[in-house]
């Protein structure tokens, strides 16, 4: 008896995608700083936050906005990593949160060592600087860390005013 041979059923082709990149949740939101801070219970945070809407205009040249719901941001620039994300963000900016006052500064604080030492009572992240109360700091040097994370920015990426 010869051995019959059974044919595999043909196997569907298989369509493949490019996996979805992660959208960038920090965006520019149509609420306005004044109106988010205006919101903030009273206390430090939002006297701090009061002063520091102008104070960052001043120094920036640029109007504050919205950065998802609590980064008041100043400015935008486009990155792109090597992984391939892209997306847009403030070149500076503040938010009040409840633990501390963050202060956003590109590069981040590797340069900036004999600055923090003057600066006053802090903790740094990798781009965030938290300050309890800004009566803790000094704001001139606060302004010359400010200034020295725009002017990184604006050398490494093409930065837009908002």
């Amino acid at each position: 008896m010869a051995k019959k041979t059974v044919k595999a059923p043909a196997k569907k082709a298989v369509k493949k995608t490019a996996p979805k990149k992660s959208e960038n949740k920090t965006k520019p939101t149509a609420i306005t700083p004044k109106a988010f801070v205006a919101a903030l219970d009273d206390g430090p945070r939002k006297s701090d936050a009061e002063k520091l809407l102008p104070w960052f205009e001043k120094i920036t040249g640029w109007k504050p906005q919205m950065w998802g719901p609590s980064i008041i941001g100043y400015g935008s620039y486009h990155y792109t990593y090597e992984s391939g994300r892209e997306g847009d963000m403030c070149v500076t900016g503040f938010s009040p949160r409840g633990s501390a006052l963050v202060v956003y500064v590109l590069p981040g604080y590797e340069e900036l060592g004999p600055k923090l030492n003057k600066l006053g009572k802090h903790k740094i992240g990798k781009s965030c600087l938290y300050i309890n109360k800004l009566a803790d700091v000094d704001l001139k040097v606060l302004e010359d860390i400010v200034r020295f994370g725009v002017a990184h920015t604006k050398k490494k990426y093409p930065v837009k005013a908002t």
